[in-house]
């Protein structure tokens, strides 16, 4: 949860800085523009739609962590949105629109490192790998492409920060997924050695209530 409200502040930044989305959000900024509701609504819906098929090619319902990125990353986009100001001045817009991107990886680093399940834009891009065995950066490549070419046609704003969202967020997702998965991986640990009594230490106030 902490890591969808981490990458929705990143996606709100984005947005706001005006200087472009990442692909499904020009998708959802399109949608907005030509048929009302919000950002996050958009989000939410495109998610139920994109499980929906998902579900159906893989006959099976997807993990706990693609329903949680499904609802509640499209409410904390609204939330965001509605609490940052728009910037002011070029420099603030691009300021926003680089700290959204770093902000955005640390986002998917930390709600990956569970493995709770991915969201419903990986989990169809892993399904339809399975289907087409092509690669999975093939598939991707053409979600991708269709998603922001389909958001663009309705509106939706493609610039400088989409070309760099695109051609970086790997870049940064390599660098902050293992550090987003060591500091959970030490502290699902930590909880274990506190937890278990072979593995923890003897402290002085442990005590089984007898005196």
């Amino acid at each position: 949860m902490f890591g969808l409200i981490v990458m929705a502040l990143g996606i709100a930044l984005m947005i706001h800085a005006n200087l472009g989305g990442a692909p499904w959000d020009v998708l959802h900024i399109g949608l907005t523009k030509q048929l009302g509701l919000t950002v996050g609504t958009w989000s939410i819906i495109m998610g139920f739609v994109v499980l929906s098929i998902t579900a159906f090619l893989m006959k099976s319902w997807p993990q706990i962590g693609a329903f949680l990125n499904m609802l509640f990353l499209g409410i904390f986009i609204d939330l965001f949105l509605w609490l940052i100001p728009a910037p002011a001045t070029m420099f603030w817009q691009y300021s926003m629109m680089l700290l959204g991107i770093l902000i955005i990886g640390y986002g998917i680093g930390i709600y990956i490192a569970p493995g709770c399940g991915a969201g419903p834009r990986d989990s169809l891009m892993l399904a339809l790998q399975q289907k087409t065995g092509w690669k999975v950066q093939h598939v991707r490549v053409l979600m991708e492409v269709s998603v922001l070419s389909i958001g663009w046609l309705l509106g939706g704003t493609v610039f400088i920060g989409t070309l760099i969202f695109c051609f970086g967020i790997g870049s940064v997702v390599g660098v902050t997924l293992p550090q987003c998965k060591r500091i959970f991986d030490y502290i699902l640990e930590r909880g274990i050695k506190d937890e278990d009594f072979n593995k923890g230490s003897l402290r002085t106030h442990y005590h089984d209530g007898v005196s």
